[in-house]
């Protein structure tokens, strides 16, 4: 835990101490994870029962199991102040019944200006709404769309918590996603549901698609079915159901966990159909998908979570499914269902496979997050863990939460502003690597052939002092790059991928072609002149490289007076003209006939500064920035590719541009001189 907390003073030896968080904290997120001792673990470990109390009444107290003094608890808060009160009973005392109390106030600020993760439960057009279950779970408490939602809300409550209380841990404040939410009958108290209390709390979306259970439940689209030939059929099939539902605007981004409500247990192929466990953060829709496979073993409610992960009844595979042979009990069942979804919404927030955490499997740990004590376990063939410390539990990666730090979901309001500008910029400099970066430089993740998973990082992020506490520009070298690597590692090809404070990124394929050799170009003039790294691929057939040293870069009495750019819907060339009616061309003169001129106001000192550039496979469109702040707007495809800005670092200018050209230009970079 943070060591900077402290312990909540208490009112008697074995009153709660709350360690997790301190008095008066401000938090982001409607479920707070907690965690504290009773009196001292080392010397007189003590069982018994921790009731937290909501000020004036306004959620149902809840008890909580402590072990070896150890708790965990829930706790629901209402937006405002937050007085909660902390009861303590054990037989074992001496006191018998007596209670010992502490109090903590917590402040909760909800978000409302982040964009919300929406949850989406997708059903067939023909689905009845159930979801498998064994027959004492039905009966007992159904299997229908009801308790569907109510668990899946639940489920989400708890990637919450656990989100917000790890990003803590890494020194990123309580900042979590939030939830779109509506007024509704409340579900996380069972009790809500006797007496028909209503909350605001998480709107869980039904979304029927054009597609017939039998059809989602087509063996061939089945994810982890060997014989399968179309496993990303169901992502597809959602997306377009989502995207049917919400019809965001172009460029509008929403963020969708979908939950698969007719996943099947099929016994004659053992596998499970109609599910996939799929999430990607590519497009307008950003989208995690999920199958109901394990949903009966999910809490419904906050007096369930601790049973749901200590059920230790075997899975029946007559009627459920074991997935990944890694489910063979309940509690095992509720941490790959809700552990294994989680991961994909991971995934959907932008984050990649990782060495550890929640992006590996460390999810089958997920209930060590919630509880104190482990059954045994079918998976390892082991007693569980007693007592479950924060230590022992499962975690977002460090690189994971330098990720969501940046986040536009996880933005909180003394966030300031983000540039509009994400773009990474790579300039290979005297032996030396020069990264910018508008909104910042935040971390640079380093990879070795072979690597499939980021083993070695570099972060600039200050805490969470914001972006204003990250560099717009750092300087690195081969040789500390090469140090951070493991020793059989160090001789491979490195590549690097660099992320701004926008969560833009740029990647540099192989880091041996930052080299002198490859980077270097001699000016007219003798000066050095560096090229900085390429937008574009270069692939197009036909295509050459072409560069242009700008004549006024060498030549102080040569005044660049105007540039023209040609374009159609990609950019063909640009052409600059000098005061003494000569020019230089890169590129050639197509696309839009004559071009489109913008004129430099020389008489007030107006020079070029740098380009903003849209740019994939091709160079898309490009916009020409001025020292006094001008802009000419995009020429060609304004929202081709994605927009990188090109600009000199400090203390160097720009002494030409480099690249490749054959139907039109598909490769383009700066060459920069001090």
């Amino acid at each position: 835990m943070n060591g900077s907390l402290r312990p909540l003073a208490p009112t008697s030896p074995y009153a709660p101490r709350i360690i997790s968080i301190s008095d008066n904290s401000w938090v982001h997120q409607k479920v707070l994870l907690i965690y504290g001792q009773i009196a001292d673990p080392r010397q007189h470990p003590l069982d018994g029962i921790l009731t937290v109390f909501h000020n004036q009444d306004s959620f149902p107290s809840i008890s909580w199991p402590v072990c070896d003094s150890h708790f965990k608890a829930l706790v629901h808060l209402v937006p405002g102040p937050n007085r909660l009160r902390f009861d303590f009973t054990s037989p074992k005392l001496s006191s018998g019944s007596t209670t010992h109390s502490s109090w903590l106030s917590i402040n909760y600020l909800p978000l409302v200006n982040s964009p919300p993760l929406h949850l989406v439960i997708l059903l067939g057009k023909d689905s009845d709404g159930t979801f498998d279950a064994v027959p004492e779970r039905i009966q007992r408490e159904g299997n229908g769309l009801e308790t569907a939602i109510k668990k899946y809300r639940m489920a989400a409550y708890l990637w919450q918590a656990f989100t917000g209380e790890q990003m803590f841990r890494h020194n990123f404040g309580r900042r979590c996603f939030r939830f779109e939410e509506e007024w509704q009958t409340g579900t996380l108290s069972c009790r809500d549901e006797i007496t028909g209390h209503m909350r605001n709390e998480a709107k869980i979306h039904v979304i029927r698609t054009e597609k017939t259970v039998a059809e989602l439940r087509d063996v061939n689209i089945a994810q982890q079915y060997g014989p399968a030939t179309k496993k990303d059929e169901l992502f597809k099939i959602a997306k377009e159901a989502v995207t049917n539902y919400f019809k965001p605007q172009p460029g509008q981004k929403r963020y969708v966990s979908v939950l698969l409500l007719d996943s099947h247990w099929d016994r004659k192929h053992q596998t499970i159909t109609g599910h996939a466990a799929l999430g990607s953060d590519g497009g307008d829709i950003k989208m995690a998908i999920f199958g109901s496979h394990s949903l009966q073993s999910y809490p419904s409610s906050f007096e369930d979570v601790v049973g749901a992960f200590s059920d230790c009844t075997r899975t029946d595979t007559n009627y459920v499914a074991n997935d990944c042979g890694e489910a063979g009990s309940n509690w095992e069942a509720a941490n790959i269902g809700i552990g294994a979804h989680l991961h994909e919404v991971g995934h959907l927030f932008g984050c990649p496979h990782q060495e550890s955490g929640i992006m590996l499997r460390d999810y089958v740990r997920f209930n060590r997050t919630f509880t104190t004590r482990e059954p045994f376990s079918t998976r390892t063939k082991c007693p569980g863990l007693r007592p479950c410390l924060p230590s022992d539990e499962c975690g977002w990666h460090r690189l994971d939460t330098l990720r969501f730090r940046f986040h536009p979901c996880f933005r909180l309001p003394s966030d300031p502003p983000t540039s509009s500008d994400d773009s990474v910029q790579v300039w290979p400099v005297d032996g030396k690597i020069l990264i910018t970066a508008a909104s910042g430089v935040a971390f640079m993740e380093i990879y070795v052939d072979g690597d499939d998973l980021c083993r070695s990082f570099i972060e600039y992020v200050n805490g969470d002092s914001g972006n204003s506490g990250i560099p717009k520009q750092v300087t690195v070298t081969e040789s500390e790059l090469r140090q951070r690597l493991p020793s059989d590692k160090k001789i491979k090809r490195i590549r690097l991928e660099i992320f701004s404070g926008g969560l833009g990124s740029h990647t540099v394929h192989d880091l041996s072609q930052l080299k002198p050799k490859h980077s270097l170009v001699k000016l007219p003039n003798g000066q050095a002149g560096y090229k900085g790294s390429r937008l574009g691929f270069s692939q197009m057939e036909g295509t050459q490289s072409e560069q242009v040293i700008l004549e006024c870069a060498i030549n102080q009495k040569k005044l660049l007076t105007s540039i023209k750019v040609y374009h159609g819907y990609a950019l063909d060339g640009l052409e600059f003209f000098y005061e003494d009616s000569t020019s230089q061309l890169f590129g050639k003169r197509g696309g839009k006939p004559g071009g489109d001129e913008f004129v430099l106001d020389t008489r007030r000192g107006e020079i070029l500064l740098g380009f903003y550039v849209r740019a994939g496979l091709w160079i898309d469109g490009i916009e020409i920035l001025t020292s006094l702040g001008r802009k000419s707007g995009v020429f060609g495809n304004a929202k081709g590719g994605s927009g990188h800005t090109l600009i000199p670092p400090r203390g160097y200018s720009i002494a030409g541009v480099s690249g490749s050209c054959g139907p039109w230009v598909d490769g383009f970079s700066l060459i920069i001189t001090r």
